[in-house]
């Protein structure tokens, strides 16, 4: 006969108080022995502390759903940390296969006698791939492992906390307990601890006086979360002198790294989003230097990212002030800091016929003040359309930094933190992406005569050549201040003879090379006279073969005929520069010039 409800109930709430006495009512709990107690079992408590068993019960439940709380938000980290090794481990089969696809590529045209050192290199690819990928699917399996038991544990509690408190669930609720107390400290890996970089060095150079050794496997242990900066350009530094910053790679365990090539990028940004340019040196010992110069007072963040992940403490407030005056006559005068309206000696190699061209006395068009790069203007500065939006992925930009058209109207645009270039139709729909895995930090684009992209990878310090498909054609330079080398090149233009001009921040210089990348003219060195240069940027030719080259620290354009002889410069006194960068000229022979400084582009009479 099955009882009334009310009876039930009354029952099974009578039957949790129970103790060990048969029949007696538990109505104490003694706190250290952690067990229930009736009248009959207190003379055995007598001297230990007691309180209500509701009170108890109400507490131990009170303390299990804050444990519960404590481990569950660990779940959102977990998946989050899960997601980005996830990631990081399919872009590093990605960075493999392109690898391979780069080795299979480049030992085709060497033929029998490379094929001993195509296997090396294969075996040193599955070798590196092999213990890169061992640590991240090991890391990958621990996440896991962790969000299973954390799951199924907190579902256990749950379980547990919805049936009614007693004295015969107690002995579960606590091992639920000290489970949970374990895993809100169990210490689970939500850092990577390693990267997707694989990166391959293919020099040709005297190749058959190396082929033994040809070839390297690129890569470094280091990590984001472990590494670190330090220097007081990561604080403060002084509007128009240059400030530095090192960075301090480390592995997971954080020991510090001693070799280079670890991907990093650096900004200095304003509220607004307008960025700083600056340059990283790799000394090639787990060390690398963030040297930049800021143009204007007030208050910047600087980012510092390794493999994309901001390192320790990144992003840093970065305060900009003026010099004093003591500190103007002890370090000199700023690039770009002249007296307005004052006017450069002529060149003391200039003829008297380029003397009366010095300076042109063109004038101001208009300016278009700018927040985006993705606008398209008119020649007399009328918006036509924009295109673009911000991301990572196919499609988006993240940091453009450089465009020019193809003859197909196709419009390309260097992405310089997504490391590739972009194709958009002239309606600005996405094609395609050229370059990935192979470019560090594509900074000016350019077309050849051959419809052939020309790419200056500012980070690399490499020129590459690429066909419209994507497929490499050339390559040349590396970082050093060779006649063949690079520190920091910024943008490239094409000159009748199909060959390619290429500005040198830090060598202070303008090269000009064939598509096969031999030297043929080098002209310009550091200072402010005619015809040098403080960290050239953008560059351009006319008609007429004339080099028009913008001179980011003395904030002026030069002009230089096709052998590099200085002619002269464009007059723009009565709206200065402020650090000048792309540059181009229009179907109607005006230049147009991006002025970073202040944050516009202006378009300038061009006479010639």
């Amino acid at each position: 006969v099955r009882e009334p409800p009310e009876l039930y109930i009354s029952l099974r709430i009578d039957s949790s108080l129970l103790c060990c006495h048969f029949f007696s009512v538990a109505d104490l709990y003694c706190s250290a022995c952690e067990c229930a107690l009736c009248e009959d079992c207190l003379p055995a408590h007598e001297d230990h502390p007691k309180v209500a068993l509701s009170q108890a019960l109400e507490q131990h439940r009170s303390r299990l759903q804050e444990r519960l709380g404590a481990v569950q938000s660990r779940l959102p980290q977990i998946s989050d940390a899960l997601s980005l090794v996830t990631e990081i481990l399919q872009q590093l089969n990605n960075q493999r296969a392109s690898i391979e696809e780069d080795i299979q590529s480049s030992f085709e045209d060497l033929h029998k006698q490379l094929d001993v050192r195509k296997s090396v290199l294969l075996m040193e690819l599955e070798v590196t791939y092999g213990l890169k990928q061992k640590v991240l699917q090991a890391q990958i399996d621990n996440l896991t492992r962790g969000d299973g038991d954390i799951t199924a544990t907190c579902t256990q509690t749950e379980e547990a906390l919805a049936e009614e408190a007693s004295v015969a669930t107690l002995e579960v609720e606590h091992e639920l307990e000290e489970r949970l107390k374990e895993l809100a400290i169990l210490r689970m890996p939500c850092q990577p601890e390693e990267n997707d970089q694989l990166d391959l060095v293919m020099e040709t150079d005297g190749l058959r006086k190396s082929i033994h050794n040809l070839g390297t496997i690129v890569t470094t242990s280091a990590v984001a979360s472990q590494s670190e900066a330090m220097g007081t350009g990561l604080e403060q530094c002084i509007v128009g002198h240059p400030a530095s910053v090192t960075i301090v790679t480390r592995d997971k365990s954080g020991g510090a790294c001693k070799s280079g090539n670890a991907i990093l990028s650096a900004e200095v940004f304003t509220p607004d989003g307008s960025i700083v340019d600056g340059e990283i040196l790799d000394h090639k010992n787990g060390t690398y230097e963030f040297v930049y110069t800021v143009p204007k007072e007030g208050n910047f963040s600087l980012a510092l990212r390794l493999y994309d992940q901001h390192i320790k403490g990144s992003p840093f407030k970065l305060t900009v002030t003026k010099a004093s005056e003591v500190e103007v006559e002890r370090r000199g005068k700023s690039p770009g800091q002249k007296k307005k309206g004052s006017k450069r000696a002529s060149s003391a190699l200039g003829t008297p016929r380029r003397k009366t061209q010095n300076p042109i006395e063109d004038d101001l068009i208009f300016k278009i003040d700018i927040n985006t790069m993705d606008n398209i203007f008119s020649n007399e500065g009328e918006f036509k359309s924009r295109f673009g939006v911000r991301g990572r992925s196919p499609g988006q930009l993240q940091r453009p930094t450089g465009v020019a058209v193809h003859p197909s109207g196709d419009i390309i645009i260097a992405d310089y933190d997504n490391k590739w270039v972009s194709i958009f139709t002239c309606e600005g729909k996405f094609k395609a992406k050229l370059g990935s895995g192979r470019l560090m930090g594509p900074k000016g684009v350019s077309v050849d005569q051959n419809g052939h992209v020309i790419v200056v990878d500012n980070k690399a310090c490499t020129v590459f050549i690429f066909q419209l498909t994507g497929k490499l054609i050339a390559k040349f330079g590396s970082r050093g201040n060779g006649d063949k080398q690079f520190a920091g090149p910024h943008f490239a233009a094409v000159n009748k003879n199909n060959e390619i001009i290429v500005t040198d921040f830090h060598n202070h210089s303008v090269k000009v090379f064939t598509t096969e990348g031999e030297l043929v003219l080098k002209f310009g060195s550091n200072g402010e006279g005619n015809g040098q240069f403080n960290a050239p940027t953008g560059v351009a030719v006319d008609v007429n073969g004339n080099i028009i080259v913008a001179d980011w620290g003395n904030s002026r354009i030069q002009v230089f005929d096709g052998s590099g002889s200085f002619l002269s410069y464009i007059n723009t006194s009565a709206d200065p520069l402020y650090g000048p960068q792309g540059l181009a000229l229009t179907s109607d022979g005006h230049v147009v010039v991006a002025d970073s400084g202040n944050h516009c582009f202006k378009v300038y009479r061009y006479l010639q």
